[in-house]
């Protein structure tokens, strides 16, 4: 039982870098690769590929720039891969890559995933009054996409039937590495903690080079790495346990800080991290510096999953522009503010002239000018001399988007000083806005198909035993302090990792050092967050601990204006909100700051 797998994290988003596979393979001494190539609003892009062209709808760079050139070194090394870049046309991804594998010679077993896309299945789910899980709205009338996350369990089946590549479309993200986990262990339905464990390590894989120093808050301790980052790469044990490295020689950093600031990235509450297979509680997660680069993880629990399946649907809501200039010189802040009021002033006038609505929604950024901070802008923000007005807005008729972009050319001569051109050349493009409508579905609805080479296997979902949807966990206790504190900024004694969930967004915060976790929890409370966020956040903040690995994670609601293309704001994925909180300042009992670190 001493036996390991190492899987190697070669894709965090479709456009990641084609230097991580073959840095795994040549350097990593991995067994197997996995890929995440599927965020939400990619589905709807892939689905309108397809009906343009019913060959396409899948990650053709998969096949062609990835696969293409490194088959022959995956078949010499025995190297396996799983892969979502199926999109909405998995049998056609197949196809490309076994037409791409004979071309070469190499002879190559393929296995696909199905049944997640629920596109063609609308008609008789709106019958039953579905409702966004979030917002409680009704179904959209008509969806552009619409797909299941589902679960690691056909995976394994197709890895058991033979499959030299697994290719899936629309799964939860961690379920690649899962999958492979429990085709080597031989993992049950009811090996809650293996399952949960083999989420978590999916989880710090799924985002590639994040976990070892990218986009890391001590940015300093991985910079000199950065032409050369290494990709992460789980070693896993049947028992659940699993150490994280990277290759030999290569840049970034394996730290608990930094693979900690992943493992909170864009989860929520630490003891109910919901997937199709499992619910995982990593609040005890402990994660230990083992070797200079290595960080073994111990401690994750898991409980039955849920009996349904979570579904992400897109849909069109009307169109958004966004026009960009440069102001600079005297009052160049002032300017900027004015000269955004009043473009858009000027626009609104003109529909209202010919008969048209004014905008949905309107925003004006001024960059340069700490416009992402709210109330907690510096006060020589207003000061800056050089910064960039961009003008968003929204509406549902394209016609009134091109009124826009000819009116922001249009004022070129009659309106602020001191501008220049900046960003893309020309009008402003009217872009199709495509909106995320999530629900939930009952996992007896959904049955995933499995075939290898074009034989479909005998297989049956897992019969597990289920748990209700789980109440939230409790907030962290505030332990109090009686000595003398020292002012200091969150910076100081903490790291953290944002991102988005929907409309939703987290903020993880993770102690440097243990003896920090405490004066955390009592100076970093939901309320004090929420009143930080106010100038965006318009739902309830909540927190929850991991004491574990001495951290705790925040869930900011309705805090993205809709997420993804549909949202105005300038961070519309929540990646600024842990710097922005690492801003906050807090007490720190004196008698603490001698001993702080790492």
């Amino acid at each position: 039982m001493t036996r390991s797998i190492r899987i190697g994290g070669a894709a965090g988003y479709w456009g990641d870098s084609n230097q991580a596979p073959r840095q795994l393979v040549e350097q990593g001494n991995v067994e197997y690769l996995v890929f995440d190539y599927l965020a939400e609003v990619t589905m709807s892009i892939l689905v309108r590929a397809k009906a343009a062209d019913p060959t396409k709808g899948y990650a053709a760079d998969f096949v062609h720039l990835v696969m293409k050139p490194l088959l022959p070194l995956l078949k010499e090394k025995g190297v396996k891969v799983v892969v979502n870049a199926g999109g909405v046309n998995i049998a056609a991804c197949a196809e490309a890559l076994r037409k791409v594998a004979a071309d070469q010679g190499i002879p190559l077993k393929v296995g696909i995933v199905e049944g997640d896309d629920l596109l063609g299945r609308m008609d008789d789910l709106r019958s039953r009054d579905i409702r966004e899980m979030f917002s409680g709205a009704p179904l959209p009338d008509e969806l552009a996409s619409a797909n299941a996350y589902l679960g690691a369990f056909p995976i394994a089946a197709a890895l058991d039937g033979g499959a030299e590549v697994v290719i899936t479309g629309r799964c939860v993200d961690s379920a690649v590495t899962l999958g492979v986990l429990i085709h080597e262990f031989d993992w049950q339905p009811d090996a809650y903690d293996q399952l949960a464990a083999g989420t978590l390590a999916g989880h710090i894989l799924e985002c590639g080079a994040q976990a070892t120093g990218g986009n890391f808050t001590d940015w300093k301790d991985s910079a000199d790495g950065w032409d050369n980052m290494g990709y992460p790469i789980a070693e896993c044990f049947p028992d659940g346990r699993f150490v994280i490295s990277k290759p030999e020689g290569t840049g970034g950093i394996v730290s608990r800080l930094s693979v900690g600031e992943q493992i909170l990235y864009e989860t929520s509450d630490t003891q109910n991290y919901i997937v199709p297979d499992v619910i995982c509680d990593y609040a005890q997660a402990v994660l230990d510096q083992t070797a200079p680069q290595e960080v073994t993880i111990t401690g994750v629990k898991g409980r039955p999953p849920t009996d349904t399946f979570k579904v992400s649907a897109t849909y069109r809501d009307g169109y958004r522009a966004t026009a960009t200039t440069l102001v600079t010189g005297f009052d160049a802040v002032a300017k900027a503010q004015h000269y955004g009021a009043a473009l858009l002033k000027r626009v609104s006038r003109l529909l209202g002239e010919r008969g048209m609505r004014d905008f949905d929604r309107t925003a004006v950024h001024v960059i340069g000018a700490e416009t992402l901070w709210g109330a907690n802008a510096s006060p020589h923000a207003a000061a800056a001399r050089e910064v960039v007005v961009q003008t968003d807005v929204r509406h549902q008729e394209k016609a009134a988007l091109e009124l826009f972009s000819k009116e922001t050319t249009g004022v070129a001569l009659s309106m602020t000083t001191g501008r220049c051109g900046v960003g893309e050349a020309g009008r402003p493009k009217a872009t199709p806005v495509v909106a995320q409508f999530a629900f939930l579905i009952d996992k007896s609805e959904v049955v995933p198909t499995v075939s290898v080479d074009g034989t479909v296997l005998d297989f049956s979902p897992p019969v597990q035993v289920h748990s209700p949807t789980p109440a939230p966990s409790d907030p962290p206790l505030a332990v109090l302090y009686d000595g003398p504190t020292t002012p200091c900024q969150l910076i100081d004694i903490a790291v953290s990792r944002s991102g988005d969930k929907g409309n939703s967004a987290n903020v993880g915060l993770m102690a440097r050092s243990p003896v920090f976790y405490d004066v955390i929890c009592r100076e970093v409370t939901a309320q004090k967050v929420a009143d930080w966020f106010g100038h965006v956040t318009k739902g309830e903040v909540s927190c929850y601990a991991a004491p574990g690995m001495g951290a705790v994670n925040f869930l900011l609601r309705e805090t993205l204006d809709g997420g993804g293309t549909s949202s105005l704001h300038l961070d519309k994925l929540a990646k600024t909100y842990g710097q922005q909180l690492l801003a906050m300042p807090v007490e720190v009992p004196t008698a603490l700051l001698s001993g702080k670190g790492g």
